[in-house]
């Protein structure tokens, strides 16, 4: 009853900066989403194919990534965060402006590249500020805040779906690669689906494509609604900078923002004069660390070999469920439309906004739990869940309906998989090493890689593939985190010494506990999550 009401307290003392944040969250959302279902007007309209096209994905988390590391540097300071976050959602809306000029599949990669810097940007910036703010009730402000990314990546594609081309640009006839498309639908068929009408699609090539009457041109509104929605996100980081009086007409004062350091330090009984009674304004934030700077630390000297394996077993889980979160995001709408479903473009359009739907839901449902369930059980549950998802959906791959409940069902497995991988690799580790950085860098890898991969594949092996690349990188995940459990076993756990030179307020921890992890709460406080 206690930790409620002091939550709630803070949320009110601190109400109108952490709306800001959430709103800026809703910007990424609403930038990640889009290019799935609009992919097909997209290559219409810059005369590509789909490995071309594919390099706008690639483009996008790559800058991401860079974004990210990027935003790091503007934490000094609330002026400078604030700042980034201000010119981040403004470069978005402007994104989203300029897309329907862009002809060229090399403009648009580029336009894509400036989106994921700000979207970087925005990640970083929001999550600290966050965790600035709320310390150690943090967990539940960053779950409503990742709730917003999966409420802005659902209403993107709902935006899109009305403008969406009906008639298809591509060519009628193009070159074949009838073999290999052949052993992919042979392979159907041993799976019991017998369909005497399927045919081998042609492997359509795209250069010098003819572009056709009105195509490109409907969806151009679409980009335009959605500038004018973002709009009022740079607009309210405009409003907190001057409440704040940090813009450049009005006088500087002290931010009130920082205010929560004092508040939570007043709450604490008063402790020995040690490091970790220093104001956290001016303590580093381990889980913000670049990569390199986090394996130059004092901690990864000398620890065994199960530690590094830890790291790494982790991120490569990650990597998989990720990477599957964006690549199928943004294929399955191509998918749907081709041969053997061809299933209309505006119905298809339904689909990555199904899929974000149920990450959303999955995300509000984790949030009670996961004071109940251990992070390694739902990791469990998470990842055999996908890997059985996509097993259903290759033996049912000529069902339209098996495709949306598929669809819906992989959404909900993987929603939660991230932070709950980070609350159990961090209890592994015992807050000691660097699980964030790595698991966080490791993520975004994923979703980098494994869209350039099936965008590849997809074009070379036909639609077919796009499913059985969803079973392998199924079974890669489920045998990285066996891998995982096996080192977990053999992996030392620090002494009863160790652990008892840890101490958090009991207060505090009941909090932690109830909103991340039912027995990560004694090992410290929460790092900022992905």
């Amino acid at each position: 009853m206690g930790c409620d009401g002091r939550v709630s307290g803070l949320l009110r003392r601190n109400l109108q900066p952490t709306l800001t944040y959430w709103s800026a969250f809703f910007s990424f959302g609403l930038c990640l989403a889009f290019l799935g279902p609009t992919l097909l007007d997209l290559r219409c309209q810059t005369h590509s194919s789909l490995p071309q096209i594919s390099w706008v994905f690639f483009s996008q988390q790559l800058c991401l990534l860079l974004g990210s590391a990027l935003g790091g540097v503007f934490k000094r300071t609330l002026a400078q965060s604030l700042w980034a976050l201000f010119t981040s959602t403004l470069v978005i809306s402007l994104v989203f402006a300029v897309i329907p000029l862009c002809r060229d599949v090399k403009v648009l990669a580029l336009v894509m590249a400036l989106a994921g810097l700000a979207m970087g940007c925005i990640d970083t910036v929001a999550n600290m500020q966050l965790v600035r703010m709320y310390q150690k009730d943090s967990a539940v402000f960053l779950q409503v805040l990742h709730f917003f990314v999966g409420f802005g990546a659902l209403l993107s594609p709902l935006i899109a779906d009305p403008f969406l081309s009906e008639a298809s640009c591509l060519p009628a006839n193009g070159t074949v690669n009838a073999t290999s498309r052949s052993h992919l639908f042979h392979a159907a068929r041993v799976l019991g689906q017998h369909h005497a009408g399927v045919q081998p699609r042609p492997n359509h090539t795209l250069p010098g494509l003819p572009l056709k009457d009105g195509a490109g041109t409907r969806v151009s509104y679409a980009f335009w609604i959605m500038a004018l929605i973002n709009l009022p996100v740079p607009m309210a980081v405009l409003f907190l900078l001057s409440k704040e009086r940090l813009l450049t007409c009005c006088p500087q004062r002290t931010p009130l923002l920082l205010s929560a350091d004092e508040l939570a330090l007043e709450t604490q009984p008063p402790e020995k004069e040690d490091a970790s009674s220093l104001p956290r304004k001016n303590q580093p934030h381990p889980g913000h660390e670049s990569l390199f700077s986090c394996c130059q630390r004092k901690n990864c000297r000398g620890a065994p070999y199960s530690f590094f394996a830890i790291h790494i077993t982790a991120a490569l889980v990650l990597f998989m469920t990720d990477g599957m979160t964006g690549e199928y995001s943004a294929f399955v709408y191509s998918y749907a439309v081709e041969k053997p479903l061809s299933v209309g473009h505006k119905v298809a359009g339904y689909l990555p906004s199904l899929f974000w739907g149920f990450i959303t839901l999955g995300r509000l449902i984790s949030i009670p739990v996961s004071s109940r369930v251990k992070p390694a059980t739902m990791v469990f549950i998470n990842v055999v869940g996908v890997l059985v998802t996509f097993l259903f959906l290759l033996i049912c791959s000529y069902d339209v309906l098996f495709l949306f409940l598929g669809t819906a069902s992989l959404g909900l497995f993987l929603s939660s998989t991230f932070p709950s991988m980070l609350a159990y690799t961090e209890d592994i580790l015992q807050y000691t090493g660097c699980a964030t950085t790595v698991l966080v860098t490791g993520a975004g890898i994923g979703e980098m890689a494994l869209q350039m991969l099936v965008g590849s594949i997809f074009q070379a092996q036909g639609s077919y593939s796009f499913l059985v690349c969803g079973v392998i990188f199924g079974c890669l995940a489920f045998t990285f985190y066996i891998l995982l459990l096996f080192f977990h076993r053999i992996h030392p756990a620090l002494s009863s010494d160790e652990t008892r030179d840890k101490p958090l307020d009991m207060e505090s921890a009941e909090c932690y506990q109830r909103s991340n992890s039912a027995e990560a709460w004694h090992l410290g406080p929460p790092q900022a999550n992905h």
